[in-house]
C-alpha cells in the first residue's frame, strides 16, 4: 500500500502543472475513481482544509490522503511521491531552462501549458461547484464571494477564513449540539 500511495502521487506530481487547483481533476480521477481512497465530498473537504492550514494545497491533500490510508508512513509516502518529480525535474532541467527560456519554441510551449492550466482550473471550479453548491445559501455565499473578490480584490486568505467561519456558523445553526 505504501508503494501504491507513493507511485500514485508520483504520477500526480509528474503531471501537475499550475498548482493545487489544476491538480484537482487528476486527483479526483486517481483518488476517487481509480483507488476509492476518498469520496468526492471527502476530497473537496481535504481541499478546503488544505487551504486553511499552512503549506501547499496539493502537498497538504497528499498528506491527508496518505495519513487516512496508512497513518504517518502513508502520509510520508504520499508526500514524498508527490514532491519527488518536482525535485528531479528542477535539478535536471534548471540549467537547460535558463539557457533556452527565450527560445520561441520554449516560449510557445509555456504559453500552451498556461492555457492547459487555465482549462484544468476551470474544470476544478466546475466540479467543486457541483459538489459544494447544494442549496440557496451556498449559492448565495458563492455569488457574494465572487463579487467581493472581483470588486474589492480581497486577499484570498480573508476569503478562506470568512468561508470557514461562515460554514461553521451555518453548521451550528442547522445542527445545534
Amino acid at each position: 500500500m505504501y508503494w501504491k500511495l507513493f507511485s500514485t502521487f508520483f504520477k500526480l506530481g509528474l503531471f501537475t502543472f499550475g498548482g493545487g487547483y489544476a491538480m484537482y481533476p487528476l486527483l479526483q480521477r486517481e483518488i476517487v475513481t481509480e483507488n476509492q481512497w476518498a469520496s468526492e465530498t471527502e476530497l473537496m473537504d481535504y481541499y478546503a482544509i488544505s487551504q486553511v492550514v499552512p503549506g501547499i494545497i496539493s502537498v497538504n491533500t497528499a498528506n491527508f490522503i496518505g495519513y487516512r490510508q496508512k497513518g504517518r508512513l502513508g502520509s510520508l509516502a504520499a508526500v514524498m511521491g508527490f514532491l519527488m518529480p518536482s525535485i528531479i525535474i528542477i535539478f535536471a532541467l534548471f540549467s537547460l531552462l535558463t539557457q533556452f527560456s527565450s527560445h520561441p519554441v520554449v516560449q510557445n510551449a509555456f504559453a500552451g501549458i498556461r492555457l492547459a492550466v487555465c482549462a484544468l482550473v476551470l474544470h476544478a471550479v466546475i466540479k467543486m461547484a457541483a459538489i459544494g453548491l447544494v442549496d440557496g445559501l451556498t449559492v448565495g455565499v458563492f455569488v457574494v464571494t465572487i463579487l467581493m473578490i472581483l470588486i474589492f480584490s480581497l486577499n484570498p486568505i480573508y476569503i478562506v477564513i470568512a468561508g470557514a467561519v461562515l460554514g461553521g456558523l451555518v453548521r451550528l445553526n442547522r445542527d445545534p449540539a
